[in-house]
């Protein structure tokens, strides 16, 4: 398999979505033929049976799982709750309520999977308190778009699920090796926004002062999603249950805090039902044609042809992984984060691993600029989603600009996970005993 024409295919597909075909569409376009062309009908009759084992597994249950239980959290006020303990504790700080955003997003992350739902939830629930209160609009719509990114990275995480299923390696070392990545990254953040941006809300024409004795009884509302968090996690972690069973027991704590909470109607059970499925939907058509691809990928030999044109260049992990940085930097700013992953995994995990780096250390390090392509003009959706929420009417240049310190700072982290790469890799393999 020559280097120009798995070039040329990758080119075709790309210039297929720039003319606003669906990804599937492409990604099955070139797959599907491309196999077709060279092997034949056989080939493509082989692809139904490779996709039905692929996609028959119990461990595909835990994506549609996971979206339910992110919009459980939403439609049931759990969130709205949440973001209200989080603001009196924070907002006195210097940032006040962009540090609750922060705040929430990473709480928020840790039981939802979306990065989409996390930015819409937090942009709904924070924007109208961040404009009564005078907040500067751009950190205010940078902070909510880049916490929003946190849902991909921290915990459970659908785009993990689907590195773990795309590059066969295990989900729950994924998870764990999102976990302290994910929240460092949350420190950063509020990090720069108490440096640049201290005197934020200082201008509130209304001071809130709220006793301890209130903070404290605010507090129980945080209570549903560290529970959430703790079983799920806790219940992996602990050799009790695999990620899709774990996920289902968290949508029945989520189903029980909504009663709990008198929150609970038929209404609320069809429109979450209809919201997961129709995101699993999508994410799982866009899985099924990129597991056809590496059908054809597999048998016209692409990673062995890929692996050697690497390894003429005599390029280090590191320098290897400079190069990949700078390619998906570039990729991210006209292709979404689940396109570009299932895109990419199947040709750049095998590269990785001939050079000696860890295939999940690299599912941290994808998701990473799948965070990055989610606040990049000019397909950022989060920056969409964020502008979405908003009622001011105002330009998208504020969403834009107001993220750009948030891509700097997720750069300047992966480079510093590329030296120190025990960030990553110290708690899966704590967990694994090596």
């Amino acid at each position: 398999m020559s280097i120009p024409l798995i070039i040329g295919a990758f080119l075709v597909m790309l210039a297929l979505m720039l003319l606003s075909l669906p990804v599937a569409v492409a990604i099955l376009f070139v797959g599907v033929l491309g196999g077709y062309l060279m092997y034949g009908a056989p080939l493509v009759d082989m692809m139904g049976g490779v996709v039905w084992s692929s996609l028959n597994s119990p461990s595909m249950l835990a994506i549609p799982l996971f979206m339910l239980l992110g919009e459980l959290l939403l439609r049931g006020g759990i969130a709205d709750r949440m973001y209200a303990a989080l603001a009196v504790w924070f907002n006195k700080l210097p940032g006040g309520l962009l540090h609750t955003n922060i705040a929430t997003c990473t709480l928020f992350s840790a039981t939802s999977g979306s990065s989409v739902a996390t930015a819409a939830t937090v942009g709904t629930i924070a924007l109208p308190a961040l404009h009564q209160y005078r907040y500067p609009i751009r950190p205010s719509l940078g902070s909510l778009a880049a916490g929003g990114t946190l849902g991909i990275l921290i915990p459970p995480s659908i785009n993990l699920l689907v590195y773990g299923q795309l590059a066969n390696t295990s989900v729950s070392q994924l998870f764990a090796a999102g976990l302290i990545p994910g929240i460092t990254l949350a420190l950063l953040f509020s990090a720069y926004l108490f440096i640049a941006h201290g005197k934020a809300g200082n201008a509130s024409l209304v001071e809130v002062d709220v006793s301890l004795k209130e903070k404290l009884s605010l507090s129980k509302h945080l209570i549903p999603p560290v529970v959430i968090f703790g079983v799920v996690m806790g219940s992996i972690y602990g050799g009790l249950a695999t990620p899709t069973e774990s996920a289902a027991i968290g949508v029945v704590i989520a189903l029980a805090f909504i009663v709990g909470g008198g929150k609970m109607s038929l209404d609320l059970l069809i429109h979450c039902s209809l919201q997961a499925a129709k995101t699993s939907g999508m994410v799982i058509i866009v899985l099924m044609c990129a597991l056809l691809l590496n059908v054809t990928i597999s048998m016209l030999g692409v990673t062995q042809a890929l692996t050697q044109w690497v390894a003429s260049f005599g390029l280090t992990a590191v320098g290897l992984l400079l190069v990949l940085l700078v390619f998906y930097v570039i990729l991210g700013t006209f292709m979404d984060a689940m396109s570009m992953l299932v895109l990419t995994v199947p040709i750049t995990v095998p590269m990785v691993m001939a050079v000696g780096i860890d295939p999940i250390w690299f599912g941290i390090f994808i998701v990473l600029m799948c965070e990055i392509a989610l606040i990049t003009p000019p397909v950022g959706m989060n920056l969409f989603v964020v502008q979405g929420v908003r009622k001011d009417g105002g330009s998208f240049n504020d969403v834009i600009w107001g993220s750009m310190p948030f891509v700097g700072i997720m750069a300047l982290f992966t480079l510093a996970i590329m030296v120190w790469p025990g960030i990553v890799m110290w708690l899966p393999d704590l967990l694994a005993g090596r």
